[in-house]
């Protein structure tokens, strides 16, 4: 019986997650897909949380990772900006893929981020993939970014609130750290 598990990153893991998604990513015009060194930045900005960077590991080997890191929302009226995360990569080996891995790795994510009391999650994605946790279009809940124009891939989802009186969601542009900007 093959197991399936999930877990946070470890330093030791650094080397088996880029060959996920250098292979995930593969594009015969680059050598290694920008998804590579957007991870490896990411690790090394403000924007890391550690208990957020998620691995599957199916029969013992690193075959699938959900990353959420660290962004801001800046409302339009006050200048104040409050946290948010951004979801992305995800990737799973392509010897792996359809076996719902990647489903797995997304949710125990989400999971870790709603224990850790986090509010809002934006992502640049599939919409059919990413419906299924509940994301819908980010643009209807008030938030732009540099995707925006993208229509339905930008989306967002509200983690159920650390307590009752927690407000609703920040609106307004999602700040992403700089590694982003080479996506």
């Amino acid at each position: 019986m093959t197991i399936l598990r999930l877990r946070p990153e470890d330093p030791a893991d650094e080397a088996p997650v880029a060959r996920v998604l250098a292979a995930a990513f593969a594009r015969p015009d680059v050598a290694t897909p920008p998804e590579v060194e957007l991870v490896e930045e990411l690790r090394h900005s403000d924007a890391w949380i550690p208990e957020l960077a998620i691995v599957a590991e199916y029969g013992g080997e690193v075959v699938g990772y959900a990353l959420l890191t660290r962004v801001r929302v800046c409302s339009d009226g006050d200048g104040g900006s409050a946290p948010a995360l951004a979801l992305g990569p995800v990737a799973v080996a392509p010897h792996r893929q359809r076996i719902g891995l990647g489903t797995a790795a997304v949710q125990a994510a989400l999971d870790a981020a709603a224990e850790l009391g986090e509010r809002l999650v934006v992502v640049l994605g599939d919409p059919a993939f990413y419906r299924r946790f509940g994301f819908s279009r980010a643009d209807r809940m008030g938030l732009t970014s540099p995707w925006s124009g993208l229509g339905e891939p930008w989306q967002a989802l509200v983690l159920p609130p650390s307590t009752s009186d927690d407000g609703p969601p920040p609106r307004g542009e999602v700040v992403f750290p700089p590694p982003w900007s080479k996506v």
